[in-house]
């Protein structure tokens, strides 16, 4: 049996990213080195570099999310980006979307264990809880699949003119480019990708933004936007 990887001491940045959330900070960071690491939502080679690479590399999203609006983590796992950019934006409305059952226990469980009043855990699929979770101003993603198939589950879920914004690596670009006729049909009217974290992380951040218009999700999904308005009017008038 191998032991269990040792956290490294937590980088100086830290404190200067997470402020008065820093405790909390390293109490979601010993979880996610021992609980999460046991129940496989993350990998022991991680633990070594879990601050660089994941609590600071999720944390600096907070750059390009506005002040004050909902946002909807999709296929949130253990919490990435969504916690730790909770931790640090308590003016943010978060849903950590999640859809198997042993990630939404542990995100519950830090959620409750770390006073994050402000965020909400959801099990279920994107494509699922379309018309039964109001539609976000962002939607935000990390290592969740290519960006293409991302953009059909995240962009349905905004509001008009809302963005997505997606954590990616050296690929950024090429997936953007790949995606562009997706990403067109889905409605989307702008993209851009991003650097964050100047000084906090090297290499900085990578964020893929894709602005929308009035269509969130293009002409396929208006029907199905609408329809599922209709059906919560109903719900509620019968309630």
């Amino acid at each position: 049996m191998t032991e269990a990887a040792e956290l490294p001491p937590v980088p100086e940045q830290a404190r200067d990213v997470f402020g008065a959330r820093y405790a909390d900070a390293i109490r979601y960071a010993e979880l996610l080195a021992e609980a999460g690491v046991k129940r496989g939502l993350l990998g022991p080679r991680e633990v070594p570099r879990l601050w660089e690479r994941h609590l600071l590399n999720c944390a600096v999203l907070s750059e390009v999310v506005p002040e004050g609006v909902t946002v909807c983590d999709v296929g949130s796992g253990a919490g990435l980006p969504g916690i730790p950019l909770a931790l640090v934006r308590d003016d943010l409305k978060i849903t950590l979307l999640e859809p198997l059952l042993r990630r939404t226990n542990f995100l519950t469980e830090v959620v409750e264990l770390l006073g994050l009043d402000h965020v909400t855990v959801v099990r279920g699929r994107a494509e699922e809880v379309m018309g039964k979770l109001p539609p976000v101003h962002v939607v935000t993603a990390r290592a969740v699949a290519p960006l293409d198939r991302l953009a059909t589950w995240g962009i349905p879920l905004l509001r008009p003119y809302g963005e997505m914004l997606a954590l990616k690596g050296d690929t950024a670009e090429e997936e953007l480019k790949a995606s562009a006729t997706a990403l067109s049909k889905l409605g989307a009217v702008e993209t851009s990708i991003l650097h964050v974290g100047e000084g906090v992380v090297d290499p900085m951040s990578t964020v893929v933004r894709v602005e929308v218009g009035e269509s969130p999700g293009g002409v396929r999904f208006a029907a199905k936007r609408a329809k599922a308005a209709r059906t919560g009017r109903a719900r509620r008038r019968r309630g």
